[in-house]
């Protein structure tokens, strides 16, 4: 659904910015391009701005960020509307990802819900909360496609496919904008990072991107795409270069592909310093690279203040012109036209608002039901789970009394101290029916020389217990002994992924994995709950633990839906949105790889092929695997025609029926295979998903519509099209476990 804005039409809003320019100083115009972050804020960066204040009032300033509360926004905008020469309002941004101060699980999280009401919802939440705080910009959805595991922010996208990546985009950009942005409860998104910045290379943050135009427009820049025709009101450059040329000053990219393929009508921030940084990509100076950007298209710098200190000079110099500010000046105050700010500076700042809208009982509810539907049950022998509400738990692991780690990474404005932990969660929801026997058994890490530094470099997150490893251990096996069941409560701290937080090894840490080994010899049965950012290697772990439910970073919520999940008051129904290597090594790995000219299978003679000597090509788990309490059975694959020409629609079904003894919802996954073609494609693509709620016993027909759209593909002149020929309809449980059907079509 596209934007509105009932005041002004677009034509009215480019009028009123132009007339407001004409009374602006050049000096003016370029302050318009500047984003700043006050000393004492929230920073998610290296530098923090100074001379704030006089800066303001000068009208040096476009927008603050990382300041919250009704109370310092406005006396911040009292700066600008009250201190300055033509009295024009800031707009106040933050880092809003995965919820304000409820927070919902991580975005990989929630994308494994595969639930689109939900993941708006969320979003929706979050910018009640957030302009209930005094913000009207939220630096989000990150919609980077991702196929790396070691990448740190992988936890903070929606996996490795394009298709549901643009699907949860569009969904983000709803719930944040609504249907009118100057409503004092929406907020403006920024999109990031525009683009490419999922494939750095060996998954190391910021660092060499490089891969075909193909490739990009195939699978990397659909999401972007999918936003902006959302009608995301902002985007953000990324770190990486592009052909070359960092994207942050990239023309092509910001220019060319962005406004003018693409239709972009709002305006381009640079990330956090990012125009500076170019200087270390080795382009020119200061004032070469501030010049470059805003050439380039980028309208905002984003604290390094590069265009406020060098473009006066570059204009007198003829490096750039009074046309190139007066572009970016317009899009800025463009911006705040729809977001209403001229019309009332105070819109989003009402000091009634945090106690009615912030951490309410609605929405922590609400965060407790997204929580539990994102959650993926990877393992689940002899039908351990869910568990009784009777009997010994020996709940054991660094993450199980622990709430400091249950929000997950990047939570600017949210307090660890309003999460609920998991043994306090077990204990609402099971009450005093059931025996819990806790031990911390390990520490989260006892690296303590190299990764404990790194991983408490923004505060303490690992804690090392004063205890021995093998004390502790005993403790836990001790109670594990005592116990009719295991709960083991591991995996990753919150700053362990996330931005700058990329790690070379996947697994467990050793630590914990000592823990989990000791428990495991006990005999009990073993349900390992899993907190982590990314994908992990859990070989070890798949092999010996009796269950696995993936937690991810649940939120504020963490411990009640981890629990709701644990004993059955809800059936897990997420499934997984990156695959999970079984070693590090099978690194880029992801469902929709191309074939190789030597593709390689189980039954082949394993030389010369495109294969490992010392591990399976194939992954531990593939891309939209998940488990239920219940079992689903799919039918074969019924087509509405097998020969069909041109546009012509094609109908794909398949009946679902629920064989087990829960009522349960299950992820019905549509892929289609193009066997030939002008170019090389995947082996198959996601195309479409349901998601399908079904009682015991009942059954249901699932029908997809398939028309040229799904067929359609870049070809090597970058042009969409589709060919002609035979297509395989495949419809399954996940990526690798499907049912097919070929159909010839023809043009």
């Amino acid at each position: 659904m596209l934007l509105s804005y009932p005041a002004f039409s677009q034509n009215d809003i480019t009028s009123k910015a132009k007339a407001l320019m004409a009374k602006m100083t050049l000096e003016e115009k370029i302050g318009q391009l500047n984003l700043i972050i006050p000393g004492g804020a929230a920073v998610t960066g290296s530098v923090v701005s100074t001379d704030v204040e006089s800066k303001i009032k000068k009208g040096l300033v476009g927008g603050l960020f990382g300041i919250t509360s009704p109370e310092k926004v406005r006396k911040a905008q009292d700066l600008a509307v009250k201190g300055s020469r033509l009295h024009i309002p800031m707009i106040f941004g933050l880092d809003v990802i995965h919820g304000h101060k409820t927070i919902f699980p991580i975005p990989l999280g929630l994308s494994a819900s595969w639930d689109l009401g939900l993941i708006e919802q969320s979003a929706r939440i979050a910018a009640t909360e957030a302009t209930a705080d005094g913000l009207n910009w939220a630096f989000s959805p990150m919609v980077d496609i991702a196929r790396d595991a070691r990448w740190g922010r992988i936890s903070e996208g929606s996996g490795e496919d394009p298709y549901l990546g643009g699907e949860i985009a569009k969904a983000m950009v709803r719930g944040y904008q609504g249907t009118d942005l100057s409503k004092n409860n929406t907020l403006m998104a920024c999109v990031k990072h525009f683009a490419l910045y999922g494939g750095a290379e060996a998954g190391r943050e910021y660092n060499t991107v490089d891969m075909s135009r193909i490739k990009m427009y195939e699978y990397y820049l659909p999401p972007y795409k999918a936003a902006v025709d959302a009608g995301a009101g902002s985007m953000m450059s990324s770190f990486n270069e592009i052909d070359g040329v960092p994207a942050t000053g990239n023309k092509w990219l910001l220019t060319d592909l962005l406004r003018k393929e693409w239709g972009f009508k709002g305006f381009v921030v640079s990330d956090y310093t990012s125009l500076n940084e170019m200087i270390a990509h080795g382009v020119g100076d200061l004032q070469t690279v501030s010049a470059q950007a805003l050439k380039a298209g980028l309208d905002m710098d984003m604290v390094g203040e590069g265009m406020l200190t060098t473009l006066g000079k570059s204009i007198k110099e003829g490096k750039v012109s009074v046309a190139d500010v007066d572009q970016a000046c317009l899009r800025i105050l463009e911006a705040k036209f729809k977001l209403g700010l001229f019309d009332d500076p105070y819109r989003y700042i009402d000091e009634s608002r945090p106690a009615k809208d912030i951490l309410t009982a609605a929405n922590r509810q609400a965060a407790r039901n997204i929580a539990a539907h994102s959650m993926v049950l990877l393992k689940n022998n002899h039908q351990v789970l869910p568990l009784k509400k009777s009997g010994t738990i020996a709940l054991v692991g660094p993450l199980a009394d622990n709430r400091r780690n249950m929000l997950g990474t990047w939570v600017v404005a949210g307090d660890w101290k309003q999460s609920v932990s998991v043994l306090e969660g077990i204990k609402n929801v099971a009450g005093s029916s059931v025996n819990i026997i806790s031990a911390k058994g390990a520490n989260i890490t006892d690296d303590t020389a190299f990764f404990l530094k790194r991983v408490n470099a923004l505060g303490v997150e690992a804690e090392i217990d004063p205890r021995s490893p093998a004390e502790m251990i005993s403790e836990a096996v001790a109670a594990a002994n005592k116990a009719d069941v295991v709960v083991a409560v591991v995996g990753e701290s919150s700053n362990m992924s996330g931005e700058s937080s990329s790690r070379a090894d996947i697994s467990i840490p050793a630590s914990q994995q000592a823990l989990l080994k000791a428990l495991a010899q006990t005999g009990k049965p073993l349900v390992v709950v899993l907190f982590n950012g990314r994908p992990l290697t859990l070989t070890w772990e798949n092999d010996h633990a009796t269950a696995i439910l993936d937690a991810w970073a649940p939120g504020t919520e963490a411990g009640n839906a981890i629990a709701d999940v644990l004993f059955g008051n809800y059936n897990p129904s997420g499934k997984i949105t990156a695959t999970f290597p079984r070693s590090v090594g099978q690194i880029p790995i992801y469902y929709n790889h191309k074939n190789t000219g030597r593709p390689f299978s189980a039954t082949d003679f394993p030389k010369f092929k495109s294969n490992y000597l010392d591990e399976s090509n194939d992954p531990l788990y593939p891309f939209g695997y998940g488990l239920s309490y219940t079992s689903f059975e799919y039918s074969p694959v019924k087509l509405s025609k097998t020969n069909l020409k041109g546009e012509e629609k094609l109908t794909a079904s398949v009946t679902l029926k629920n064989t087990g003894k829960y009522a349960g919802e299950e992820v019905v996954q549509l892929y289609i295979s193009d066997p030939v073609a002008s170019v090389t494609r995947s082996v198959k693509d996601l195309k479409g998903f349901q998601k399908v709620n079904l009682q015991p016993g009942e059954s249901k027909e699932i029908s997809f519509q398939v028309t040229t759209e799904q067929l359609s593909f870049f070809n090597s002149n970058l042009k969409k099209v589709w060919e002609p020929g035979k297509f395989v309809i495949q419809i399954g449980t996940n990526s690798s476990d499907v049912h097919a059907a070929e159909v010839q079509w023809s043009k």
